[in-house]
């Protein structure tokens, strides 16, 4: 079976991401300021794992190593995580809202502009499917909203930490994009009138401005 290289990249970097939101949620459970929160941070961390597994299952049906499809993207993923390790419960929250939210915005625009024949209609679907369901976003948005009524001065502190996420997060997609020709081919294929990836980001940034408004932080 042929399939588009970029396809593969793009799966593959899911995957990836996938498996190192687990590893990172399950540790950030242990931030939680009692058992029902740390058990929902879990639950999330688990629905990652399964996601990945999907994943990797497509992967090896399309005759592809997971984990050669996934070693491209290892570096640049890694490094998001480490430069910003949350130092606390609300960080850990908003970390999940905004940098999942992110992805999951770059995954969606991606797998819903793509051409019939580009990306197969198993693997639109697994994309999309994957992504985070509202109730995900609403859980981290529902504590970031209390925290803030709670204490004003809160949202300070996480609108700059949210900036930090966008600010790290944006600056790996870009040298992603730079390193993997087939996947910014694919992602191209997708965006009419000539545009280039740096459109597509900002049309990530739109959705994060809102995303951040919903909660009551800054940009």
């Amino acid at each position: 079976m042929s399939v588009d290289a970029g396809v593969i990249d793009l799966l593959g970097m899911l995957a990836y991401g996938e498996l190192l939101a687990f590893d990172r949620m399950a540790a950030d459970s242990r931030l939680a300021p009692d058992l029902a929160r740390q058990a929902r941070l879990a639950e999330m961390a688990a629905w990652e794992m399964a996601n990945y597994r999907r994943l990797a299952n497509r992967l090896t049906a399309l005759g592809v190593d997971p984990e050669q499809a996934m070693l491209p993207f290892v570096t640049a993923l890694r490094t998001y995580h480490d430069n910003t390790e949350p130092g606390d419960w609300l960080e850990a929250l908003t970390k999940a809202y905004v940098g999942e939210g992110i992805s999951d915005d770059f995954f969606r625009e991606v797998a819903q502009v793509l051409p019939e024949g580009v990306l197969a209609a198993p693997d639109r679907a697994l994309v999309l499917d994957v992504l985070h369901d509202d109730g995900y976003a609403d859980f981290a948005a529902g504590e970031i909203r209390a925290a803030i009524a709670a204490d004003p001065k809160v949202a300070n502190r996480l609108s700059m930490w949210a900036r930090r996420l966008t600010g790290e997060a944006l600056s790996q997609a870009q040298l992603v994009a730079q390193e993997r020709s087939p996947l910014t081919a694919l992602v191209l294929a997708g965006v009419s009138g000539g545009e280039s990836v740096d459109v597509l980001f900002r049309r990530l940034t739109t959705a994060h401005t809102a995303r951040m408004t919903a909660v009551g932080l800054n940009n």
